[in-house]
């Protein structure tokens, strides 16, 4: 049985785990090791898993199999945890793909930022509203990829269905203008990882995705917990932990010149470093170069050694 809505927004308020989607050599789903990756996570501590999620390699699965990683996600968790699946396309591939999400027991839907080359402010929100008219299922929209109006972000958070609003924009100030000027039943959650996660809980997000967390969420679950208590010094610390490893998230990889091409290919390296199950990429991303897998397994070092100095 879903969540409630009101249980979807306690787990906003927490780590979310992106679920990435292993594949094997021919670039097929191996589900079992999806299924083990989201058990081990949450036995670890936690609570709230992003399933065909933008770190998942949404746009590069096929419609059915997004319906069945979701699926694979939820049987595999405890029905306290809280999953949240992507969506996005067009208003009637969208609201087909919530259906069949609703039919798997999903128990919020992460609206995938806009993938059109151009879009309008309040076309954007009438799509929203054209997903919400299908379901009784919390929404979470995604924002990323453009420069929102405050009066947009004020807007979304009064759709009816909107639970929580994912904010992936390195604009503290905005968000700060969103939050102040948004409906205060709504969860705001940092879509930037640890890095942004001091600075945007001084402007009002309560709960973060993670970064390295995806693979030791021993530091997200430990962040998240010095940032409600206010030990801004303790947060700071385990932020700055982070920091070498996800700043190598941002790089190119050989042969191209678009910034954080390597991120998904950097999360997998971390997660078969971690003992998880980490797997193939499909295009258009890449696996990393030697050389570049070898800078990971040294920072990857590095961050061990820094979770056993200031964790353990």
């Amino acid at each position: 049985m879903s969540l409630s809505a009101e249980q979807v927004q306690d787990c906003l308020r927490g780590v979310a785990v992106g679920l990435l989607t292993p594949f094997d050599d021919q670039h097929r789903i191996e589900y079992d090791k999806l299924r083990e990756n989201a058990q081990t996570l949450s036995e670890s501590g936690v609570g709230t898993f992003l399933a065909s999620a933008n770190i998942s390699e949404y746009h590069s699965l096929s419609r059915d199999e997004r319906v069945a990683v979701a699926e694979t996600s939820v049987d595999a968790l405890p029905d306290d945890a809280c999953v949240l699946a992507g969506v996005g396309g067009s208003t009637s591939e969208a609201q087909d793909l919530i259906r069949a999400y609703d039919d798997g027991g999903v128990d919020a839907m992460m609206i995938m930022p806009p993938d059109h080359t151009y879009i309008h402010e309040q076309g954007l929100l009438d799509y929203y509203r054209e997903l919400d008219h299908v379901t009784e299922t919390p929404l979470v929209p995604y924002v990323r990829g453009f420069d929102p109006s405050v009066e947009y972000l004020d807007a979304l958070t009064r759709i009816d269905g909107v639970v929580g609003i994912k904010y992936a924009i390195a604009d503290s100030v905005k968000l700060g203008a969103g939050v102040a000027a948004g409906a205060d039943d709504v969860v705001w959650v940092d879509g930037l990882a640890e890095p942004y996660a001091v600075s945007f809980w001084a402007e009002g997000v309560e709960g973060f995705s993670a970064g390295v967390s995806n693979f030791r969420p021993e530091v997200g679950l430990e962040l998240f917990d010095a940032l409600s208590s206010g030990d801004w010094e303790y947060a700071r610390t385990l932020r700055n932990i982070c920091l070498p490893y996800q700043r190598f998230r941002e790089e190119n990889g050989q042969g191209n010149d678009i910034d954080g091409a390597i991120s998904v290919s950097a999360v997998k390296k971390g997660l078969q470093l971690a003992g998880l199950n980490g797997g193939r990429v499909r295009e258009p991303i890449k696996p990393l170069a030697p050389e570049t897998a070898q800078r990971a397994e040294e920072l990857y070092s590095q961050l061990d050694d820094d979770i056993d100095r200031v964790i353990n």
